[in-house]
């Protein structure tokens, strides 16, 4: 915050909606937008942002909102942290930019050691820094057809790995984002995951992960030789899919499955890594080891910056066979290696008990409104999903979408995903009373539309 800033509020005031929403000045910011910005940008809601604190955020019109989305789960450590805030201003004012691709400097070689020490498993790791989610996971397209000489690829129905070419090809979240854009990367196959809540198989129930390697197994079978796949991609906890949590045997499964056939397995941890679950990374609930992990979101707190962490054994390609211009910028390794010591260190323990009690809220919520199907998630990621009856399951978007914007209108910053899912993924920096006060706005908000 500048000395002219207005001062943010003491943590207790907020939400406070003073003037209409959107004010007076959002109306010509979202005015100027709508004139010169792409047609493609989704915009959920006019918030027009000036500053944060925490977890909390001020608009232009001087409106205060509890934050309980955190940028799509970027936020990590909430807004202004005087620890990411302090080592972005101090490697500003050293130098913004040396290609890591062609040069050195510590805060990459630091980051790198940080990131392979942290990664699940005993293997050595080598890691890769990308701009952003979706080129880490162009980069592990790459890194797999490298290093296996194979072309197939797996991913999953509902997925969502980002919007570049590779990337897209991946995701199976919504067809707009493949409309139009064809053609795709070839070789690319999707089977069911294993969403305890809808499984493919026509029932609810926890062991839905054998239907799901099954659909792999029969592909194998009848069309996709597993000789010519090279990796896996999975979410080790669906993210635009739904917040889907999978069984706790699935991830297993894939493991053993890849280990048969020489498969790689890519876990993709961009929105559910970085302590997000309560444990820094998802992929640790299941006990296994992944030949590559991606990260990005809330690596670096919101500057921005992903990683491809992957097994020594399988980073083969040539020197000079990827790179990146600004991927690992310094300013964005300096944020990246703050985060990382605020969440291992201040973050993480809390989470698990503060995820608990959401939850807990969450489903008390659940035994008052028919609405509210099923309530699922791990740490400080949990899914809310919305449905028109309880018995049918038909989910409500409707209802969904009507109550992020109330929300929204009192204060709360919220976001959906799948067809009628609310997310909730507030920066890790919340607190109880913050979780009383979103689940007190969402109770009356819900009333009032039902």
């Amino acid at each position: 915050m500048t000395a002219t800033a207005r001062p943010v509020a003491a943590k207790r005031d907020y939400p406070s909606i003073t003037t209409p929403v959107p004010g007076p000045n959002a109306r010509r910011v979202v005015a100027k937008d709508a004139a010169y910005a792409s047609s493609c940008y989704i915009k959920e809601y006019p918030l027009v942002i000036a500053r944060g604190k925490k977890a909390m955020v001020e608009d232009v019109d001087g409106n205060r909102f509890l934050d309980f989305m955190a940028g799509i789960a970027v936020a990590s450590t909430g807004y202004g942290h005087p620890k990411v805030i302090s080592a972005i201003k101090n490697a500003a004012d050293n130098f913004l930019h040396i290609c890591g691709s062609d040069f050195y400097f510590e805060g990459l070689a630091d980051l790198f050691e940080r990131l392979a020490k942290l990664a699940p498993g005993p293997s050595k790791k080598r890691v890769f820094l990308s701009n952003s989610g979706a080129e880490a996971v162009d980069g592990a397209i790459k890194l797999a057809r490298n290093s296996t000489r194979r072309a197939g690829l797996i991913a999953f129905k509902g997925a969502f790995h980002g919007r570049t070419y590779g990337a897209m090809t991946l995701t199976s979240s919504k067809v707009k984002q493949h409309a139009g854009f064809g053609p795709l990367l070839p070789e690319v196959y999707h089977v069911p995951y294993a969403n305890p809540y809808r499984c493919e198989c026509g029932q609810a129930h926890a062991d839905c992960h054998v239907h799901s390697i099954g659909a792999i197994e029969e592909l194998f079978a009848r069309q996709l030789d597993p000789r010519d796949v090279a990796a896996i991609f999975v979410e080790p906890i669906q993210g635009e899919g739904g917040y889907i949590v999978p069984p706790p045997q699935f991830l297993p499964a894939l493991r053993e499955l890849c280990d048969k056939h020489g498969i790689l397995l890519v876990c993709d941890e961009i929105q559910c890594g970085v302590g997000r679950t309560g444990k820094m990374w998802a992929t640790e609930f299941a006990g296994i080891e992944p030949d590559i992990l991606l990260s990005a979101k809330g690596l670096a707190s919101g500057m921005p910056l992903g990683a491809i962490i992957a097994k020594e054994s399988i980073t083969k390609w040539e020197n000079g066979g990827h790179g990146s211009t600004f991927g690992g910028n310094p300013v964005s390794c300096a944020a990246a290696l703050a985060t990382l010591d605020v969440v291992e260190n201040e973050l993480l323990p809390r989470v698990p008990a503060l995820g608990e009690k959401l939850i807990g809220a969450m489903r008390d919520l659940q035994e008052r409104h028919p609405s509210i199907g099923d309530v699922r998630g791990k740490g400080l990621m949990i899914g809310v999903e919305l449905v028109k009856d309880r018995a049918t399951r038909e989910p409500a978007p409707e209802l969904a979408h009507a109550l992020v914007e109330r929300a929204f209108q009192e204060g709360l910053l919220l976001l959906t995903c799948g067809k009628s899912v609310l997310r909730l993924a507030p920066p890790l920096v919340i607190d109880e009373t913050d979780i009383d006060i979103a689940v007190e706005i969402i109770d009356r908000s819900l009333t009032a539309l039902t």
